[in-house]
């Protein structure tokens, strides 16, 4: 199987971790030789309900035996897709009331790109230093790391940056600007949270000048913080919400979601101004409402920060230099790259699946399933504090 994976399926990077899978359940994830491994990644930040919860299975089986796919989107009324928009749109500020359904992050950000420019028929958009909002195009043009889309170029035009929590920045989003997309979170840079009221002051800036302003949330969404989105927290208001990964507890899934008027451009001038086969697939449609369902109706989002305090007090060791980001959305930082690839690999080896950040190599992602038990959370710091203590050793 190890060869037939090298041999067979196009591969990301040359050193994917390789680990052969035989099934999960809630926190754990079970190997073919038998190891059992404490997941503290989710999926990066895609299994919120953890693996196999039995709400998001019953949910997909009842479906499975109704219908699956029938008709490209937007054009047959399909009860999970429709339950699930309105029963989001119930819990969201009642300028974001109405939700385009696609199949992936990057996918919503392409949509919530094109929406911006059809909404004030300008062309600017602005994103941020070391900013990730995808891989497709135009979401690799808003990606603020040339080392990682140079070799792609030439992308959109008329994309310009600036740097997260930099107010003097702010005044570069002008009257030319269709909008400016930030991760509420900075998720690839460092899980950076912003600072002094940042996001606020980009929309006071976006209503002064016409332009909208994008959250893309695909990462904090869905209870990591301890709100349903990050940006409750915040307390900000986009104009356009971008959302995936969680959204379905481990199902392919993305969506945005704007204001009624905005949304309806995108049906008319041209007809089909954004179109997909599979978004809103029953299936995909049914597992995100049963997450959301779950979400609302126990107190997962109440335990985010519990939760939060424990890791940061079981993390305490000289080599973790500080932790960065909030709620389930955490990454220690330890002083070199080297260090951090060392306490990964060793961790996988122990039985804890750890993760990397894409433009910080300092920094260890935790990004574990809403549901892992403080008694979880107490045996996987305990793993990666052992290999932090071996590798200081080792050092010294």
């Amino acid at each position: 199987m190890t060869r037939d994976f090298f041999k067979y399926q196009a591969q990301t990077s040359k050193y994917p971790l390789a680990v052969e899978i035989s099934h999960a359940e809630g926190s754990y994830i079970y190997s073919t030789d038998g190891q059992k491994h404490l997941d503290f990644v989710a999926g990066v930040s895609a299994c919120t309900l953890g693996h196999k919860h039995p709400r998001v299975i019953k949910a997909i089986k009842d479906q499975v035996d109704k219908y699956a796919h029938v008709m490209v989107y937007g054009e047959y009324i399909q009860k999970p897709a429709v339950d699930f928009c309105k029963l989001l749109a119930a819990n969201l500020p009642p300028t974001l009331n109405k939700t385009y359904l696609v199949n992936s992050g990057t996918e919503a950000v392409e949509g919530a790109l094109k929406l911006a420019k059809r909404v004030t028929g300008r062309n600017q958009i602005i994103s941020c230093v070391n900013a990730y909002h995808g891989n497709t195009q135009g979401s690799m043009s808003v990606l603020g790391n040339e080392e990682r889309k140079g070799a792609f170029r030439p992308l959109l035009p008329g994309v310009d940056f600036i740097t997260f929590n930099n107010e003097e920045d702010i005044q570069r989003i002008t009257t030319s600007t269709a909008g400016i997309i930030l991760e509420t979170i900075q998720g690839s840079a460092g899980f950076i949270t912003p600072q002094n009221d940042f996001l606020k002051k980009i929309k006071k800036r976006c209503e002064e000048v016409g332009a909208l302003m994008i959250l893309d949330e695909i990462q904090p969404g869905f209870g990591r913080t301890g709100k349903l989105f990050g940006f409750q927290k915040f307390e900000v208001v986009p104009d356009i919400l971008v959302m995936g990964k969680g959204m379905a507890s481990g199902m392919p899934v993305g969506a945005f979601t704007a204001n009624e008027e905005y949304m309806d451009l995108l049906s008319h001038d041209p007809k089909c101004g954004h179109i997909t086969t599979f978004g809103g697939n029953p299936i995909i449609a049914a597992a995100s409402l049963a997450t959301l369902q779950e979400l609302l109706e126990t107190d997962l989002m109440e335990q985010i920060e519990r939760k939060e305090q424990l890791f940061r007090s079981y993390l305490q060791h000289p080599l973790i230099t500080s932790i960065q980001g909030t709620g389930l959305m955490l990454a220690p930082m330890l002083p070199t790259d080297d260090i951090t690839n060392q306490a990964i690999l060793k961790c996988k080896e122990r039985g804890l699946i750890l993760f990397w950040l894409m433009f910080e190599g300092r920094a260890i992602r935790i990004t574990p399933p809403l549901t892992i038990t403080e008694e979880e959370i107490k045996e996987g710091c305990g793993i990666l504090i052992d290999v932090l203590n071996e590798i200081q050793n080792e050092i010294n």
